[in-house]
């Protein structure tokens, strides 16, 4: 449904988030390895891990205080007795490190905007100049409505009509109203009557789009705290270019003390940064991530669930928001049968199938896989911009395959992977890749669904 309301700066390929973050996940599966491979740990075993773990994060442009104490958390916890003295100490340190990344990015604690506490209720959108706060507020409009709301948009940038343009055309594309104002009034007067016009329409959420400014602007960053005081806003969210590195770090801790921040949207996390600003933000700032913006799209906005990115960082897959996101591309009850054979580990080559040729109404191949515990490694191989083909491959692999075959895929042996890669034109490694990964796929799944982390290391980050 989204892609009718794109305009023309919207329809840049929707690249995965959590490429950001490959370089560093590669790093810590060979960390893992390592422990994997060692069987009884020592104190020494653990410092060299750390010491690896240490560089992955400092590479991966994490700010150095929160690497220490991150560190210092995890060494403590991973040299008590019953950690070295386990039978599977690796996995009790990977249990460990993920739970302590879960802490740096804000702990497990939902952040999630829902129903209005006291309609009209305001959402201030602040930041730099150029980190897309205009786009980010079209985009939490959408979200905020397709959970049910009723939002406002208001373009209180005085100071860039483009902006105000912008915001205007989105609305009536999503079908949002938009307050605006013609160029020369104050921006706090404007959202004074914007919350006078809200109160009349009903509406549940204002988000007030304002003026990008630089956090060393006194006048600038004045006009934003008489808005601020003006309004008394519910949610005042710092949009935040996740490129930026440290200096995002910085601008968020600086406007938090302006200002007095409640929580961060990160912007532009479809792109190539290392990802530290991600990391380290929540840390430093003080103040929860509650959305990202994964890609230019209007529907490109996830609520930020710190437990789910831990878990895709250390290549545990992401099972809910692939449950969620099949809920909003597919009918009910189609849901709730993907949902229960995740849970039951009963998803099978069949499922796989249905859910490949549907795969446009859920996002990119690459997206997909990179949710699914055991394929993130699968979605990296595939080559830049051949999603597509790759997806056809996939599919001729099935469907060359016998309805016995897909459902017990542990029956294929050499002559029918020959006979299946003759009939899909692919090469017999073709086969066996997609049959591994399957399979590690489905282990996965029954051990996700057991609650318990994969006994086999080596099969897990392999």
């Amino acid at each position: 449904m989204a892609s009718v309301f794109e305009l023309d700066v919207l329809l840049a390929p929707h690249i995965e988030w959590t490429h950001m973050f490959e370089a560093l996940s590669d790093k810590l599966s060979k960390v893992f390895r390592f422990l994997g491979n060692k069987g009884k740990l020592t104190e020494k075993d653990i410092d060299e891990a750390l010491r690896q773990v240490r560089l992955a994060l400092l590479e991966a442009d994490v700010n150095f205080k929160v690497v220490k104490d991150f560190l210092g958390r995890v060494r403590e916890r991973a040299l008590q007795a019953e950690v070295l003295q386990s039978l599977t100490p690796a996995q009790q340190i990977i249990k460990i490190v993920n739970e302590e990344l879960i802490v740096i990015l804000g702990g497990e604690g939902k952040v999630r905007l829902t129903t209005a506490p006291q309609p009209p209720s305001v959402i201030l959108l602040a930041g730099l100049q150029g980190s897309g706060k205009t786009t980010t507020a079209a985009k939490l409009a959408w979200h905020l409505r397709g959970s049910g709301q009723r939002p406002m948009l208001v373009a209180a940038d005085i100071y860039r009509p483009a902006a105000m343009e912008q915001l205007t055309i989105l609305g009536k594309q999503m079908d949002v109203p938009v307050y605006s104002e013609p160029s020369g009034k104050v921006a706090e007067d404007i959202c004074r009557r914007a919350l006078e016009k809200a109160r009349a329409l009903g509406v549940s959420w204002v988000i007030i789009d304002t003026a990008g400014r630089l956090h060393v602007d006194e006048e600038m960053m004045a006009e934003l705290t008489r808005i601020r005081q003006a309004l008394n806003p519910v949610e005042v969210l710092l949009v935040v270019d996740a490129m930026a590195g440290q200096d995002a770090v910085r601008v968020a801790g600086d406007f938090h003390a302006r200002v007095g921040l409640t929580g961060l949207i990160l912007t532009k996390m479809d792109g190539d940064a290392r990802g530290g600003a991600a990391l380290s933000i929540r840390w430093v700032a003080g103040v929860p991530i509650k959305f990202i913006g994964t890609g230019e799209k209007i529907d490109a906005l996830e609520s930020f669930h710190p437990d789910r990115l831990a878990s895709r960082i250390l290549g545990m897959g992401d099972m809910l928001t692939l449950i969620e996101k099949a809920q909003t591309a597919f009918d009910s009850e189609k849901a709730k049968e993907l949902g229960k054979k995740v849970r039951t580990a009963t998803f099978g080559l069949d499922d796989f199938l249905a859910q490949l040729r549907d795969i446009k109404k859920m996002g990119p191949l690459s997206q997909l896989l990179e949710m699914i515990p055991g394929a993130s490694r699968l979605s990296r191989q595939m080559p830049e911009g051949m999603e597509e083909k790759h997806l056809k491959k996939l599919e001729a692999i099935i469907l060359s395959m016998t309805p016995e075959e897909r459902r017990n895929p542990t029956i294929i042996g050499g002559s029918r992977n020959r006979r299946i890669a003759r009939g899909a034109g692919v090469r017999p490694q073709d086969v066996n890749q997609l049959l591994n990964q399957f399979q590690q796929m489905q282990k996965l799944m029954k051990m996700s669904a057991g609650g318990k982390l994969p006994k086999n290391l080596k099969g897990m980050f392999r």
